[in-house]
């Protein structure tokens, strides 16, 4: 059974999650302010996935997302968020996070994304295939650490995977219904297909030297995106 920690103050909210996600058989502990998240993440208990509400009392999901990322640690994140605005997105993608759901939401659409994230957490070692390389850019999927021009290139656990599977697949083009299979749920539907054009943009000022004119990561239109060695 996969544990998970939630962070969330509205009391109603935290029975239905309660209820819903145990009788899906997730195990959770429930924290309801940042201070006690900071507690309960330095102890000894190990989480397979964060569900971060986007305003406390004390503070943001956001700041425990980042400190997370900070210890290298990429246990899947999901913010529940009141906003679907762009900037919102866009600030949990870069404090590292993987998914965000807006409230109010349906609990099965949930679960169903937790159960999604799960699958595609990242490749365990025991699992990994060889190191990846493209030109300049080096992945190894035993550190699950990512090099440009032999530095250290900071990623979101998102943006880790999303460069993985174009790296597993130089040359093809992706469909983004494919990518949002792989990343998330099987037919993509509980993501807004906005959220993986943000992927992709952010993917691209990171990697390439010239993001409004990628030489890698490019868009074929009308289908989805190829890789270019």
């Amino acid at each position: 059974m996969n544990r998970l920690l939630l962070l969330e103050d509205d009391f109603s909210l935290i029975e239905g999650l309660r209820y819903s996600l145990e009788k899906n058989h997730f195990v959770l502990d429930i924290v309801r302010t940042v201070e006690d998240a900071r507690k309960v993440l330095a102890g000894s208990t190990s989480y397979d996935l964060l569900l971060l509400d986007v305003t406390l009392p004390d503070g943001t999901g956001f700041q425990i997302c980042e400190e997370v990322r900070a210890r290298d640690d990429l246990t899947p994140i999901i913010f529940l968020t009141a906003s679907d605005e762009e900037t919102n997105i866009i600030r949990g993608l870069d404090s590292g996070g993987d998914d965000y759901i807006t409230k109010p939401f349906k609990l099965g659409e949930l679960c169903s994304r937790i159960r999604a994230l799960l699958r595609r957490s990242g490749i365990h070692p025991e699992k990994s295939p060889s190191c990846l390389r493209s030109g300049d850019l080096f992945l190894d999927p035993m550190s699950c650490k990512v090099f440009l021009h032999g530095e250290p290139l900071e990623l979101t656990g998102a943006e880790y995977r999303l460069l993985s599977l174009f790296l597993q697949n130089p040359g093809q083009v992706l469909t983004r219904t494919w990518i949002l299979d792989q990343l998330w749920d099987g037919n993509g539907n509980f993501v807004d297909d906005n959220t993986l054009s943000v992927y992709i943009r952010r993917l691209r000022e990171k990697i390439e030297q010239n993001p409004s004119r990628p030489e890698h990561l490019l868009t074929a239109r009308g289908f989805g995106y190829v890789w270019k060695e």
